[in-house]
Formats: C-alpha cells, sequence, structure tokens
C-alpha cells in the first residue's frame, strides 16, 4: 500500500468538523502528500504537504501545481508580475472540482483527473459529510 493509500486509511471515518492531527500533518509532508476536504458550508481545505484553503460556496474549482492552490486574488492586483506569475502556473496547474451536496449522500466531494485516494469524514451523527482525496504532489 502506498503511503498516499495508507493516509487515506488512517483518516477515514473521522469525525466532522475534521481536523488533521499534527502528527498525521507531519507524516503528509515528509511523504509529500496532499489533503483535501471540506468545512462548514464553505471551505475546501488543503493540508499536508502544503496548507490552503479556498471559498468554496456552492462549489468551486480549485487550480493546484506543487507550490500549493493559485491564488485568485492575483488577479484582482494591479501587479503585472503577479498576474503574469499567476498565468504561468495555472498552464501548469491541474483541477479538483468541489461538489456541494452532489446528490450522493456528502456534503463535499471533489472531482479530479489526478490519481488520488479517498478517505470518509463523518457527520456527529453518524451521516456522512465528506469524501475528501488525498493526491501525491509527484503526480502534479
Amino acid at each position: 500500500m502506498s503511503e498516499r493509500d495508507a493516509i487515506a486509511a488512517a483518516i477515514t471515518g473521522a469525525e466532522y468538523p475534521f481536523r488533521l492531527s499534527a502528527g498525521m500533518r507531519d507524516r503528509a509532508k515528509a511523504a509529500g502528500v496532499v489533503i483535501v476536504y471540506g468545512a462548514s458550508d464553505d471551505l475546501m481545505e488543503f493540508d499536508g504537504a502544503y496548507r490552503g484553503e479556498l471559498d468554496a460556496y456552492e462549489g468551486t474549482t480549485a487550480y493546484v501545481d506543487k507550490e500549493g492552490v493559485l491564488d485568485r486574488a492575483a488577479l484582482e492586483d494591479d501587479d503585472d508580475q503577479a498576474i503574469a506569475a499567476y498565468v504561468t502556473r495555472k498552464r501548469a496547474a491541474r483541477e479538483i472540482e468541489a461538489l456541494w451536496d452532489p446528490g450522493d449522500g456528502y456534503s463535499w466531494t471533489y472531482k479530479t483527473d489526478i490519481p488520488h485516494a479517498t478517505f470518509e469524514v463523518i457527520d456527529t451523527d453518524g451521516e456522512k459529510y465528506c469524501r475528501g482525496i488525498v493526491f501525491n504532489l509527484a503526480d502534479l
């Protein structure tokens, strides 16, 4: 079993609100693994090899590369270098689509062509909350 798959197996069944332990974060960071999951009704969280979050109210598409999540705020700046850096990174970035309430019993699921493993976060009442993903930076 790969370290990516072992991490997904170790965190599956976690209770909402999900928070990655410091030990698991260190393990994921050392392995070059990123964990993606939903928080609340409006956040897409990234943890492990890098950390970040996106506003994902009613769903969104994140663009990721080995450096992290691309920050769309760069496009709103009047800084030509920041805009150029964003555009350059986006050309090679991969997409992860956050799906809010996709009709499969989860509040959050994710769709991507990045090779990944999945894990489940369970709500306090035992219901499915999120089907998160775990991927390797090396696959980007």
